[in-house]
């Protein structure tokens, strides 16, 4: 019984061990324009994500290349720090989220959009973790790339509506599951669409 026991927990940690990994097209107007990898790996009680998207469009008026990085570790629920990279042909930016003892320090300084602040309250859920869990109940979701918070609603349709300023993305689940996720643009939106 005792063999059966330990042969089981060592099956748990290595299944624990194991990445779990979903990748998709990144599309505008049906047109494949790139690729995204969300990751999301757990060592005992702590658990890194790591989302990478890689795009080049060429439209009719202008070139859009980004390489867009991001890596949160959490400690069970609590996020304790949220790195974003961003590489693109308007230059390069960055982003941190950093739990230091009994707050955060946030850095955002990305295209167009600075913001430095400092927060007292655990962060437990991120956009990384949408690639991963749908967002029930929840009405804000924090965005590790402005290092502010998303608010979150959903809609009668029963997709979720993420709205920063004047910037709105829409997650779409099936089965509880991550496949599309619509990014609104001015000039034509961009489709993420899960390709497992």
């Amino acid at each position: 019984m005792r063999l059966l026991f330990v042969s089981l927990m060592l099956l748990a940690n290595l299944a624990s061990a194991q990445p779990e990994t979903h990748r998709y097209a990144i599309e505008i107007a049906g047109a494949r324009v790139g690729t995204m990898t969300a990751t999301r790996q757990t060592q005992g009680a702590t658990t890194q994500y790591t989302i990478i998207s890689d795009v080049l469009v060429n439209l009719l008026v202008y070139k859009v290349k980004i390489y867009y990085k991001t890596v949160c570790q959490y400690q069970g629920n609590k996020l304790l720090s949220a790195v974003v990279e961003a590489k693109t042909n308007r230059g390069d930016f960055a982003s941190s989220t950093v739990w230091n003892g009994d707050h955060y320090d946030i850095k955002a300084n990305q295209y167009k959009y600075e913001r430095q602040a400092r927060q007292t309250a655990p962060i437990d859920y991120s956009v990384a973790n949408l690639y991963f869990s749908e967002p029930v109940g929840r009405n804000r979701v924090f965005a590790e790339y402005f290092g502010d918070y998303f608010l979150m609603s959903k809609t009668p349709k029963g997709t979720y509506r993420a709205q920063f300023d004047d910037r709105e993305d829409e997650y779409i689940y099936e089965g509880g599951r991550l496949t599309r996720i619509i990014k609104k643009n001015a000039i034509k939106n961009f489709v993420i669409r899960l390709l497992e």
